[in-house]
């Protein structure tokens, strides 16, 4: 059989074509036009009409490739063959469609060589080891390549490229050559060399050209590439018509490189697509020209010579170009990704909560989210380099170089706190939290940092610490004053009484009425005493509150304060439950020993209203006086610990504190306490 040269042409295949392919080979059209032609019928239509097309269209591959056979007038056993199609094509189709109806495939496929074997009178025994040959051949290639890049192959780098060539340039065409060398008339290595060389340049341009196509075909490119593309083959064309076919036999090489610029054009704008439709079109002229004794490699030498010229040749050029088009099909996709990656750092970076930056390895900053520039409320260009700084509070300016500067020098990452300028104008405190980065290389590339404003924050921990000294000096307060009860009223108290008794020991009365009177007068003063103590107690804690409940605990408090300050105090309750916690209880102690205190302190009024009341949802406790009055956030800055105290207590129990005052106009302090957690409580326990 002659294996022969059969390369791409446009084959319109009777109306089957339902789009224009600006180059496609003719199994491909067939294939394409067979979904289009079956897609709206059953599986098992579609399925027939594609093996039917596929089997004519291998027999074209076969009538095409004897056309432009070199040596057409001898013997086919003569005949010889720079580049056979046939394989490459049926190759590309199998990777192209479900490995359940391969088997079909590659009977219709070898049934069309088999077809034009027949019309060429070659002999039954030699179309067989040709078949067997070709079988061989194309399942190592399409299991081959099948295996080593998945499902959808595609030569977009030089590690797929690498692993196509080893199977289907390499492997498959050695195994098939093994067997096919048999069937020709020359010497078996000659015959082996030749059937190697033909089947691996055939499926290092023809396969790579027909999958490139279908898969640029599912991207759906831009008519302006595919405008593009038209230019290329268009000049291709006459280039390789001037090259190969302009003039009659030459055996001056240099007009070869007249398609090297083309070529280098297909590889750096289309890749494995323009590389191998381009190689296809070179292909197609030169071995035409050859035929037809014009061109490079037409005449002069006996046809071997010729068609190893031609080979070698088209060996060089496309192994060249592919390697070159991978390549840039590896950086362009490089570039994608680099691309995408970069844009959804700018997504991720501009959506997060925190202000980014980054710095090149110059110390100068060279990026910032978009959460910073609404920080700062300046521009992009404004903020890189040093300009940024300029929103820096002077005073931490030398701490933030040093420690800049630092950890630049020794790749560290750092942590400081500094104050920068907002849109408004007001100075708030960031946390800076910066780390070294590096390239892919691994060398070190600069800083990215990312800064979160904590003014509240710090402001907070001010509050806290400024609540923590005030609760300290109210500590000291109540052991001073507790001191002060102690030795100047209560141990002052006790020694006298202790003195009158040594007196009387010393000096016993004369009568019994004198006895009498001085036992009443010790009584009276050790219940005073007892009564003293007992309010001191009450003060530190209430029996009370405990036993009774805050209704009797807050109506005796009150009149004992109103004994013992002399002032009036008017104490209303109604609608308090019996069962309430005793964290709630206390609570509303707390807070009314606090708000009376301190408004008989400081009011400069005798008489004050309280008023306890409830319903099924909360608990109220009201104080108020027509007092002097005062500002409540000036109180809670200079003296304010009680009101804050009040506060926290109210906190813990869920509830609210609210206080109505301006100077001159008395205060009013309500406390509510909400009650639905206690009625769940309540139920949870009955």
């Amino acid at each position: 059989m002659s294996k022969s040269i059969g390369l791409i042409r446009i084959f319109d295949m009777a109306g089957f074509t339902t789009q224009a392919i600006p180059l496609r080979t003719s199994g491909l059209a067939e294939a394409k036009s067979g979904f289009a032609v079956s897609r709206n019928r059953n599986p098992i239509v579609r399925d027939i009409t594609l093996v039917c097309l596929v089997g004519f269209a291998s027999y074209l591959t076969a009538v095409f490739g004897g056309a432009v056979a070199l040596l057409p007038h001898v013997s086919p056993f003569n005949m010889i063959s720079p580049l056979w199609p046939g394989c490459a094509f049926l190759v590309a189709i199998l990777l192209l469609t479900r490995q359940r109806i391969w088997p079909a495939l590659l009977g219709s496929g070898l049934a069309g060589f088999v077809i034009y074997d027949l019309q060429e009178g070659l002999a039954i025994r030699s179309i067989a080891v040709l078949i067997a040959a070709d079988a061989i051949e194309i399942l190592v290639a399409a299991f081959g390549v099948k295996y080593a890049l998945g499902q959808r192959p595609r030569l977009s780098s030089l590690t797929s490229l690498a692993k196509y060539a080893f199977f289907a340039v390499i492997l498959a065409p050695s195994l098939g050559a093994f067997v096919g060398a048999a069937a020709f008339s020359y010497s078996y290595i000659s015959s082996w060399k030749m059937s190697f060389l033909t089947e691996a340049l055939a499926l290092l341009s023809l396969t790579p050209a027909i999958l490139s196509w279908a898969d640029t075909v599912r991207k759906n490119k831009s008519l302006s590439y595919y405008v593009e593309l038209d230019a290329l083959v268009v000049v291709l064309t006459v280039v390789g018509y001037i090259t190969f076919l302009s003039s009659g036999g030459s055996n001056d090489l240099r007009v070869l490189y007249l398609p090297v610029p083309v070529l280098l054009w297909s590889a750096l704008r289309f890749g494995i697509l323009g590389v191998s439709t381009s190689l296809n079109i070179v292909a197609f002229f030169s071995i035409w020209g050859a035929v037809h004794q014009r061109g490079p490699f037409a005449g002069g030498a006996p046809p071997f010579d010729d068609v190893r010229a031609l080979q070698l040749f088209f060996l060089t050029a496309s192994s060249s170009f592919m390697v070159l088009a991978a390549l840039v099909e590896e950086h362009q996709r490089s570039l994608r990704e680099s691309r995408e990656s970069e844009q959804r750092f700018r997504l991720v970076a501009n959506t997060a909560p925190v202000m980014i930056w980054m710095s090149g390895p110059n110390k100068l900053r060279n990026y910032f989210n978009q959460p910073w520039l609404d920080f700062t409320g300046r521009s992009l260009e404004a903020e890189l380099g040093n300009g940024w700084s300029e929103g820096l509070h002077a005073e931490d300016l030398k701490d933030f170089l040093d420690t800049y500067t630092r950890a630049f020098d020794l790749r560290e990452s750092f942590r400081m706190q500094y104050r920068l300028r907002r849109h408004d104008g007001e100075y708030r405190w960031v946390l800076d939290i910066g780390v070294p980065r590096l390239n892919q290389g691994g060398f070190f590339a600069g800083y990215i940092g990312s800064c979160l404003d904590i003014t509240d924050h710090k402001l907070a921990e001010e509050a806290l610490a400024n609540i923590g000294r005030k609760l300290i000096e109210a500590h000291e307060e109540e052991r001073t004053w507790i001191a002060r009860e102690l030795h100047d009223d209560i141990s002052q108290r006790i020694v006298l009484l202790s003195l009158q008794l040594e007196q009387w020991a010393q000096h016993p009365p004369n009568s019994g009425v004198e006895v009498t009177d001085h036992i009443s007068r010790v009584r009276k003063e050790l219940t005073d005493l007892g009564e003293d103590i007992q309010g001191l107690s009450h003060h530190l804690h209430s029996s009370k509150l405990e036993y009774l409940g805050i209704v009797v605990a807050a109506n005796s408090f009150c009149q004992e304060l109103s004994e013992q300050k002399k002032v009036e105090i008017d104490f209303r309750h109604a609608g308090i439950p019996q069962s309430l916690s005793k964290e709630i209880s206390l609570c509303l102690f707390r807070v009314l020993q606090e708000a009376l205190q301190n408004a008989i302190k400081h009011s400069g009024e005798r008489h004050f209203k309280v008023e306890l009341s409830g319903t099924s949802a909360q608990i109220q406790l009201t104080v108020n006086d027509l007092g002097v009055g005062f500002d409540p956030q000036d109180a809670i800055n200079r003296r304010g610990l009680g009101l804050i105290s009040m506060r926290e207590r109210l906190h813990l129990v869920n509830g609210e504190i609210f206080i109505q005052s301006e100077p001159g106009h008395g205060v009013t302090i309500n406390a509510c306490v909400p009650l639905r957690a206690e009625a769940h409580r309540a139920r949870a326990a009955g």
